[in-house]
């Protein structure tokens, strides 16, 4: 009867298997983000193109693409930095064994929407619901 027990109740939250599962493939990702992040600076810090031996009217051109670039990168620096931030509230989530549970529902995410998209809480129908409400 236990047994019969266990297949009725719906899983509340991972094994710790299946949450080692997730950190290594969170850590992964993690890494690889670190190191966009710090090619992301050293574009940003470094990088200088000298325009010398350009003629003026090319050099404003120059300048001007160059400081674009630097916004732009300054912008996909940002965007990673929050990334590699909740990507570490995920890792949070995991020791507390909380990941994979929706904010919204309580309900198991997925693993296949855990496995493409691993930093989130919510799961597909709360994504959505809250997508429509904007």
């Amino acid at each position: 009867m236990d047994n019969k027990k266990k297949m009725e109740e719906p899983k509340v939250r991972y094994s710790d298997e299946e949450l080692e599962e997730f950190k290594a493939l969170i850590l992964e990702k993690l890494a690889q983000a670190e190191a966009n992040l710090e090619t992301l600076k050293a574009n940003i810090a470094g990088g200088e193109h000298t325009t010398d031996d350009t003629a003026p009217t090319f050099k404003i051109l120059e300048e001007g693409y160059a400081v674009a670039q630097k916004e732009e990168n300054a912008r996909l620096a940002a965007r990673q930095e929050k990334y590699i931030q909740n990507l570490k509230f995920a890792l949070m989530r995991i020791e507390n064994k909380t990941y994979g549970i929706c904010r919204v529902t309580g309900k198991l995410i997925p693993k296949e929407r855990l496995r493409c998209v691993p930093i989130t809480t919510v799961c597909l129908d709360a994504k959505l619901k809250e997508n429509s409400k904007k």
